[in-house]
């Protein structure tokens, strides 16, 4: 009989996450600083896998090893940044204990009537994966390290009516520079992230020439991020930087540009095509196409005669 996998563990406060990694209860029940040289508990069982119900910002000092962007792998030792919403699971492999740093969390229920409680939202990267972690330059180091450390010294203080602001406005500058320190590794990461948008490109044609379209219709934003082993919002957010357009907006004019090759080249029918192309409805091929070329697909064939 097939043994059933191991539940992963399921942490519901901050505190009870303190607790399993042998720390003092936190300053404050909703938010915690943790230093990753203070934590004493053998962690080995809950690193295999783990679910936090708050948000997880981690720094981590010295984290050499080789990490993973699309099929390449490229290695890192300045350290970086990973980023966890609620609810994901985590987990961890054997050489991850081998670092410094430290790991803000922060429940839901902190951010309440605050802007940032909705504002959360926008920022793409805790959608992110680790091996697309944030990996920050000696004076980026230095910027989130003011803020973690404003926020300690922060929790060490007796809590008065202003407490709460002032850490809620040090995690929305946290994320706020992590956007624009992300937005800088886009660029400065060119080479890497260029192979991506090839593939990409590859990934799409590839798609349409094996007609794999009349299988499985138009290819979605998921199936490209799986086919480069990335994830969907990374995906996006470096097409965006790069190209001005997001995943979704490429495989619209990938599925445009197959469209204009066909309608050119063919005398299949415009239903033809678009059934072809992976549409249920010839009316929903019709709509985009015209949107994108201000013609209709029967206009633009006829532009040819």
């Amino acid at each position: 009989m097939k043994p059933e996998s191991k539940q992963p563990y399921i942490f519901n406060s901050v505190s009870e996450l303190h607790k399993a990694l042998g720390l003092p209860k936190p300053l404050h029940p909703l938010i915690s600083l943790v230093d990753y040289s203070d934590i004493t508990a053998d962690t080995t069982d809950v690193a295999k896998g783990m679910v936090l119900n708050f948000y997880k910002v981690s720094y981590k000092k010295n984290f050499k090893g080789k990490i993973k962007y699309g099929q390449s792998h490229y290695d890192f030792d300045e350290g970086g940044m990973s980023y966890i919403s609620p609810n994901q699971i985590i987990t961890a492999g054997s050489d991850d204990a081998d670092y410094g740093g430290y790991t803000l969390l922060f429940h839901p229920d902190f951010l309440h009537n605050y802007a940032l409680a909705q504002g959360i939202k926008k920022y793409g990267f805790f959608s992110y994966a680790l091996s697309e972690a944030l990996y920050l330059s000696d004076k980026e180091k230095e910027i989130i390290t003011a803020i973690f450390t404003t926020i300690a010294h922060e929790l060490t203080q007796s809590i008065d009516h202003f407490s709460q602001d002032i850490m809620i406005s040090q995690i929305e500058q946290l994320l706020n520079y992590s956007n624009r320190f992300y937005n800088r590794q886009f660029i400065t990461r060119r080479t890497p992230n260029n192979n991506l948008v090839a593939k990409m490109e590859k990934v799409l044609a590839g798609y349409f020439d094996t007609q794999e379209t009349l299988v499985t219709g138009v290819p979605t934003v998921q199936f490209i991020a799986d086919e480069l082993t990335v994830t969907p919002r990374y995906l996006s957010d470096m097409l965006r930087v790069h190209t001005g357009q997001n995943a979704q907006q490429h495989i619209q004019a990938g599925i445009i540009n197959k469209a204009k090759e066909l309608l050119s080249t063919t005398s299949l029918s415009v239903g033809e095509i678009a059934y072809q192309l992976g549409f249920e409805h010839p009316q929903s091929f019709n709509k985009i196409f015209k949107k994108k070329m201000n013609v209709s697909p029967v206009e633009y064939r006829q532009s040819f005669y």
